[in-house]
């Protein structure tokens, strides 16, 4: 029954996004309704996302849930990576830099929220490693502080100071993240590792995991554009506010990837790599996703300042004290889910709102 099930899943999974990336083409080339092309393309994101998770899953029971989990938030940071080169394309940097937020907070509060909530209702409590726990509050703050400063101080500097500034903490940011993946996944590996808990066989071999994965996010690439090409109408025809599109709605289906596969391996009690995998993908975004969006900005020959807006710090600063605090003691229960869903849905009235 379950195998059979499976089957099904898959099977729905695999035609659904055939189809709609299909479809979501021909949208795109003939140039139908923005609407039209805009839903469709989102719907292929999704459908890639649920695929691309269950590859990683695949490679997690392989390489082992740290690793695992690593995979899947940098496969799944490529639908965000590849969304802002064409956004950086375009010049549009608000966007671009809104959608970065959303990310950010989308990973901490909704990826990990839907992962406590669900696996915490089917696990009474679920435990990951603390010292790894400890680590990851101690890199957000460090995400936070690089953020901050240059907000604070840009108003005393030039336009061409803020440009060298911007590339230097980028540059800064970019070695402290390949720092801490030598840290995590070399020198100190065995300290940061949680107790390894197999759940059945994989879905598919390594080596058609590793195909899948990077087949998925092949699709999602050829599709980001096509999503990028109609949010300029789409925000104009019904009023909505770049700071939101770009905060909540590009950021809900670029961190579809990390939904599907967090939920996934929290209800399995691998709450080490759903912790891994939003935790782990937030971190990755601010200091080395961002960073090197900053750099790739330069060669397009307008540079991406640093500096972000006063809202877009506040959020992500209260999306980091909550996570912190409901993780740092290295065990989670479903109210704790609970907690960290209700402030993504403050910030995403207020977002709308402003």
């Amino acid at each position: 029954m379950t195998i059979g099930g499976f089957k099904l899943k898959a099977k729905f999974l695999h035609g659904g996004l055939a189809i709609s990336f299909v479809l979501s083409g021909i949208a795109h080339y003939t140039h139908m309704n923005t609407i039209v092309q805009f839903v469709l393309s989102a719907i292929t994101i999704l459908f890639a996302a649920g695929f691309l998770g269950k590859a990683t899953e695949s490679v997690a029971h392989y390489a082992g849930d740290r690793l695992g989990g690593f995979l899947n938030a940098t496969f799944g940071n490529a639908a965000e990576l590849i969304i802002a080169i064409f956004l950086i394309k375009d010049g549009l940097f608000d966007i671009l830099k809104a959608s970065l937020t959303g990310a950010i907070i989308g990973n901490l509060l909704l990826v990990l929220g839907l992962s406590i909530l669900l696996g915490g209702l089917k696990f009474k409590e679920q435990k990951f490693n603390k010292t790894l726990a400890s680590h990851n509050a101690s890199l957000m703050v460090l995400a936070i502080v690089a953020l901050f400063i240059p907000a604070v101080f840009v108003k005393d500097l030039t336009p061409k100071e803020t440009s060298s500034m911007s590339m230097i903490v980028a540059g800064i940011l970019i070695v402290a993240y390949l720092l801490w993946l030598l840290f995590s996944m070399v020198t100190h590996k065995n300290e940061l590792a949680d107790e390894v808990v197999q759940h059945g066989e994989p879905a598919w071999s390594k080596r058609t995991s590793i195909i899948f994965l990077v087949l998925a996010t092949a699709m999602v690439g050829f599709t980001s554009e096509w999503l990028v090409g109609t949010l300029e109408e789409i925000t104009h025809r019904f009023g909505l506010s770049e700071l939101f599109v770009g905060a909540f709605l590009i950021a809900i289906i670029g961190n579809a990837a990390e939904h599907s596969a967090a939920v996934m391996m929290a209800m399995k009690n691998k709450m080490g790599a759903a912790v891994e995998i939003a935790v782990g993908s937030s971190l990755q975004i601010a200091l080395f996703v961002a960073p090197v969006l900053i750099i790739i900005s330069f060669f397009f020959g307008n540079t991406m300042d640093i500096v972000f807006t006063t809202y877009e710090l506040a959020a992500i600063a209260v999306a980091v004290l909550i996570t912190k605090s409901i993780s740092q003691d290295g065990s989670t229960s479903w109210y704790e889910g609970v907690l960290l869903l209700v402030v993504y849905v403050i910030l995403g009235i207020v977002f709308y709102l402003v």
